[in-house]
């Protein structure tokens, strides 16, 4: 997936701008990626993720 692709997705789910660690980690999980990736996609999207309980996304 690219990474524009990517941020668009995180727009959808996360229309107030921020999304749960849960949903950020599940998206990666459907999407075969690192949560790494989508963390650096929020970054570039500005969403913040929230409730993050395993520190996977900084």
């Amino acid at each position: 997936m690219e990474e524009k692709e990517l941020v668009d997705k995180l727009k959808e789910l996360a229309p107030d701008g921020k999304i749960s660690c849960s949903k950020a980690r599940g998206l990666a999980e459907k999407l075969g990626i690192s949560p790494l990736v989508v963390g650096q996609a929020c970054e570039k999207a500005k969403i913040k993720i929230y409730a993050c309980e395993l520190g996977c996304f900084k």
